[in-house]
């Protein structure tokens, strides 16, 4: 536990949180315009919870603080539990029985402040249908990978928390 703490007050641990999810969203770019994948609303909206992600990761990279690495765990878990959320969403709607049951949008509900599907459409753009499901990888579609993804990400954060209450605790009493 205590490697565990000393290591997440490292910038290092920050540039290998971001490098995965970058890596994330290159794989999407590649499944989308290589493999002709197009992405679902839901599909942008897992997108859009890895750029939270790689977003939270570089906060620290950029002046790693106390308080910055507070925003990043903040910006981190709410990422994760979104994209967690949303890929349960997108698999309810790939395996409901009823396929009028669950109805995909069609355009993203970004903040009209943000509307990021506008400004990026290359990124943000859903042009897929949320019922397919033809991609997998060792039998698990994509949707069920990412709610694994986002699963790992929301158990390292996890370890992460609780290495720095515990070794705080310790540091603080000692």
């Amino acid at each position: 536990m205590q490697w565990i703490y000393e290591f997440s007050q490292q910038k290092r641990a920050w540039a290998l949180l971001s490098i995965s999810a970058f890596a994330l969203l290159i794989t999407a770019l590649y499944f989308q315009y290589a493999m002709d994948l197009l992405p679902c609303i839901k599909c942008i909206y897992q997108r859009t919870a890895v750029i939270g992600v790689l977003m939270a990761a570089v906060i620290p990279l950029l002046y790693n603080h106390t308080y910055t690495r507070l925003a990043a765990y903040s910006v981190w878990a709410y990422s994760c539990f979104e994209g967690i959320r949303v890929a349960r969403e997108h698999l309810d709607i790939i395996f409901a029985s009823n396929p009028f049951a669950n109805i995909c949008d069609i355009v993203p509900n970004f903040p009209s402040l943000l509307p990021l599907h506008e400004w990026l459409p290359a990124i943000f753009a859903a042009t897929g249908d949320c019922n397919e499901n033809s991609w997998q990888f060792s039998g698990i579609g994509m949707a069920n990978w990412m709610q694994i993804i986002f699963g790992v990400y929301l158990a390292i954060l996890t370890l992460v928390l609780l290495a720095n209450v515990w070794f705080g605790l310790v540091k603080r009493n000692a």
